[in-house]
């Protein structure tokens, strides 16, 4: 490849604000940047002397350098933001970021409105709330607008077709405008309560059911003023939970750490004065030179290029291209926007924690597996996933011609499995054999009892079966209203062989396949093995202690020390089974009654 002509080039760039992009030979874009003048900016690359080995190896294969002009820095900075994120250039920071965020969605236009588990654009008519720092932030705080004013979260074709309350009304979570149970006036009641509370309106709230209660108490309404006391207590709990003290309007305090050529973000979220919450980035660079101001400014460029921009913007380092990154915000706000470094009192105080967190995240990162990330971020590309999988769980039913049934439940992180948080559930009260009810059964159980405790959940859930499968856990997620988590059945291929799995994401007609080489299918693989083998372990023991135990412990009078005496006059439970009347008549502490007794539990047939 002939050197390319850097003269040339330098002679024809002009000393305005700009983008420049540089290509390979093959046309491939190496690099995207911006210049306040892009003629000295260009110069510095084609010296003699390269102190940096990224830069010399880049040089060498430029073949071609693009330019656009802008009328300003912050203009360009923003054209850069927008071209890294669109080609995702090999020797950029590279922000591996969620394709969008979640919201709470309010469907304020419905008879009945619904609150919503919502991410991608604002397309559809009502309120939007955050965003928020991940789907289990969201879900978090559905579920105490559930337990606090009792709203709908159901969707329309469930809500549509009740005849009866469904299960959030027995467990209170909601005053099942379905079936009329509640006055359309409460029920509108009840949906602007919610959206006071998203708007940061606590303490309004809680004055206003502290009157409603002292109200019904004086006319002996003692039931009613209950009621209000539980809501006030919860509100006061989920208010001490949100509040940040000193906090006013919408925040992003990002902090940022670099260490053996990685770099973890953290942002934390105040938005009304209320924490959202906060999450870490990891943003891919293109060698270990990278500065934590090159890592920062890089992120926000690419953060805010698709987001929502708040009133304050809040970094733990001096940036150099300051002022640039603070017009482009205003630019993409479309109104005024602080970026500050140097805070004082309650704001520093929020920016030691971001660096605080942004250096635990960073340790844990260094010291989890890399191939694990790997595969987690391959599954996210494989399933065209919105967000970063961080916790996932996987279900298998194990039985022999029905009996023992077991259904097991395991759980994946970034880490691998969390084997203190498997669990397995015995199944009962099913028709033996039936795989379907056993799969409903299990996955009512777990997470009904999730959503009761308010505990963390899986952003994938894993099936192991087909379309049927699936559907049950449809209608599980669907009756317990749970939004946000992606459904995943696992079906085996062709002779059960491993790499020719089919999975059905989300619906049964969508369908994903895999080549037996994907990193992601082998993610998708250790976690159905481990469910299958954590389901078959308990399938075994159980159905051993029923063959060797239960049946002698059915019966009435005969306690554990004839049992054990009957075990080892017979040499087991198989000897037991075959031995005559007359025979366990002769263990000691057996009489002829309880002989007869244990002889017709195992022959039924001949007892007249």
């Amino acid at each position: 490849m002939p050197e390319f002509d850097s003269a040339t080039l330098l002679a024809q760039a002009p000393l305005s604000p700009g983008v420049y992009r540089m290509y390979n030979g093959k046309g491939e874009l190496l690099y995207v940047g911006k210049a306040k003048r892009l003629k000295h900016r260009l110069s510095n690359y084609f010296v003699k002397q390269q102190s940096c080995l990224r830069i010399q190896k880049m040089v060498a294969q430029i073949a071609d350098v693009q330019l656009t002009m802008t009328a300003t820095e912050a203009e360009a900075l923003l054209l850069e933001s927008n071209l890294i994120k669109q080609y995702r250039p090999r020797y950029n920071i590279l922000l591996r970021d969620d394709k969008s965020y979640p919201y709470i969605h309010i469907s304020t236009e419905a008879q009945y409105p619904r609150l919503s588990f919502y991410r991608g654009s604002k397309k559809p008519s009502g309120r939007y709330f955050g965003p928020y720092p991940s789907a289990a932030a969201v879900r978090f705080t559905l579920g105490q607008l559930q337990k606090v004013f009792r709203v709908r979260l159901c969707e329309e074709s469930y809500f549509k077709n009740r005849s009866r309350p469904c299960l959030q009304y027995q467990i209170k979570r909601c005053s099942a405008p379905c079936v009329k149970a509640i006055t359309d006036q409460a029920y509108t009641k009840d949906i602007a309560d919610s959206i006071r509370f998203l708007e940061g309106k606590s303490e309004i709230l809680i004055q206003e059911r502290i009157a409603q209660m002292e109200q019904a108490a004086e006319q002996l309404e003692y039931e009613q003023a209950a009621v209000f006391r539980d809501q006030i207590e919860q509100l006061r709990k989920i208010s001490q939970q949100q509040y940040i003290s000193g906090a006013k309007g919408d925040v992003d305090v990002i902090a940022g750490r670099v260490k053996a050529g990685v770099a973890c973000i953290q942002v934390f979220y105040i938005r009304s004065g209320n924490s959202l919450g906060n999450r870490s980035f990891f943003p891919k660079l293109p060698d270990d030179s990278a500065s934590v101001e090159d890592v920062l400014s890089a992120f926000i460029g690419q953060y805010y290029s698709a987001r929502e921009i708040p009133l304050d913007v809040i970094v733990n380092v001096a940036l150099t291209d300051h002022e640039a990154l603070q017009q482009m915000l205003c630019l993409k706000r479309e109104g005024r926007v602080r970026l500050g470094t140097s805070v004082r009192g309650q704001r520093a105080h929020w920016l030691e924690m971001a660096e605080h967190n942004a250096s635990a995240a960073l340790q844990a990162r260094l010291q989890s597996k890399a191939s694990q990330r790997d595969r987690i971020d391959a599954l996210q590309e494989a399933l065209a996933l919105e967000a970063v999988p961080q916790r996932m769980e996987c279900f298998d039913i194990s039985h022999t011609m029905g009996e023992a049934t077991v259904a097991s439940c395991v759980v994946f992180d970034e880490n691998g499995p969390r084997s203190r948080d498997y669990r397995r559930f015995n199944i009962t009260d099913i028709t033996p054999g039936d795989d379907y009810a056993a799969m409903r059964q299990a996955l009512m159980r777990r997470y009904q009892r999730l959503v009761a405790s308010e505990a963390v959940l899986p952003d994938i859930l894993f099936v192991d079966g087909g379309r049927g499968q699936l559907r049950e856990a449809q209608m599980v997620l669907e009756q317990l209203a749970i939004q946000g988590m992606t459904l995943v059945g696992v079906a085996k291929g062709e002779g059960r062989k491993p790499g020719l799995e089919t999975l059905f994401v989300n619906d049964r007609h969508h369908v994903v396949h895999l080549p037996p080489h994907s990193p992601a299918l082998h993610l998708v693989q250790q976690i159905r093995d481990e469910a299958h083998r954590f389901a078959i372990t308990g399938h075994r023991q159980k159905r051993a202690k029923a063959r060797t135990r239960s049946t002698l412990e059915e019966i009435p009078g005969l306690g554990p020390k004839r049992r054990q005496s009957l075990l080892k006059q017979f040499g087991g439970i198989r000897g037991v089974f075959n031995a005559s009347v007359e025979a366990l008549e002769k263990v000691p502490g057996i009489s002829k009654k309880l002989a007869e007794e244990v002889y017709a539990v195992y022959h039924p047939e001949n007892n007249s």
